[in-house]
């Protein structure tokens, strides 16, 4: 299958994970990249645009479908994918000569945040909408969507998987992610009682006053191979849920163990089918269950590290890439 793709094209992106999992999984991917619009770059007249209007620069989605078409006549795609391309040019993406159009969604599509009133007006005109959240099916199927498909999250081998650690020193806990309200208290919480045996990386937490003042390791986002590189240097790596989307699980839930990290994560349905608590990863329901499972691992590492191992065996052995994703979607169109 011949397949434009329109999505954000940075190195560690999902998007690009998505990409790479058709190509991986046989078909032929032209990726445009969409970044121009979604993230503008600091300070460039789309960014400013962004900021005092808050809508998306007209000359970046001009851009950006003048690209689509132009690749679209030449190369005759069957298939335009469209990665949460909610801030586009609706008609003229479904306008796009192609046989199929799909919009693929990483996260709640019932959130304000990842929609916008033009998708809406046209959601129903998709082939198909491509969601990670299980819940989102019912949802999608009320605002008379011709068809839904739950997925779930995936890894990419290109960059999740086991490294060597590139310092001497191990933290016994740490999280990778963006600092959000419904994380903060946690994370700071755990820098007052754990101190230097905490590590911490994603956008906006050397924000945070009582992180700065902590002795923990702060860093901000890693992607791509450092991703893998900062899991290697984690004994228990926390798999952190984003409650404005409703989450039962999330791509950490993959991309942890595949790293050869140890999983310890919220208990929900999806987690505790996805891992086996105990034997291939840690599951909690509060922060004392956290606390004890954090004990554990540091009076028995070899404990963490075996749990670990099988976790990772479970995910990286159990069909769980960016090409099964694919392959997924590709049935599900016949």
């Amino acid at each position: 299958m011949k397949i434009l793709f329109a999505g954000d094209d940075w190195v560690g992106s999902n998007a690009r994970s998505l990409a790479d999992g058709f190509r991986r999984a046989g078909h032929e991917v032209i990726v445009v990249d969409t970044t121009s619009v979604t993230l503008p770059r600091r300070l460039s007249p789309p960014w400013f645009y962004a900021k005092a209007t808050g809508r998306r620069a007209p000359s970046a989605v001009g851009a950006v479908h003048t690209e689509l078409d132009r690749i679209a006549r030449d190369f005759a795609p069957d298939m335009l994918l469209a990665f949460k391309a909610v801030h586009l040019d609706q008609p003229r993406l479904l306008a796009t000569p192609a046989r199929l159009h799909v919009h693929y969604s990483p996260d709640d599509v019932a959130n304000p945040e990842n929609i916008s009133p033009e998708y809406l007006a046209y959601e129903a005109q998709w082939d198909l909408v491509v969601t990670t959240k299980r819940h989102n099916v019912p949802e999608l199927r009320r605002r008379d969507v011709r068809a839904a498909l739950f997925v779930s999250s995936a890894y990419d081998p290109a960059w999740h998987h086991p490294s060597a650690r590139r310092a001497t020193r191990r933290h016994l806990l740490g999280f990778i992610g963006v600092n959000r309200p419904d994380r903060r208290e946690l994370i700071v919480d755990l820098a007052r009682r754990y101190g230097r045996e905490l590590a911490v990386y994603g956008p906006g937490w050397r924000r945070v006053p009582p992180l700065r003042r902590s002795p923990a390791l702060v860093r901000g986002p890693v992607y791509g191979q450092r991703f893998s590189d900062a899991v290697s240097s984690i004994t228990a790596n926390l798999v952190l849920l984003n409650s404005d989307n409703r989450d039962t699980h999330t791509c950490r839930s993959f991309e942890i163990p595949a790293a050869g990290g140890l999983f310890v994560g919220e208990r929900t349905d999806e987690h505790a089918e996805l891992l086996t608590d105990g034997v291939e990863c840690f599951l909690y329901s509060d922060e004392a269950e956290l606390h004890d499972i954090l004990e554990r691992c540091a009076r028995a590492p070899e404990l963490a590290e075996t749990v670990a191992e099988a976790g990772y065996h479970r995910i990286v052995d159990g069909g769980h890439t960016y090409a099964d994703r694919a392959r997924e979607i590709v049935h599900a169109l016949g």
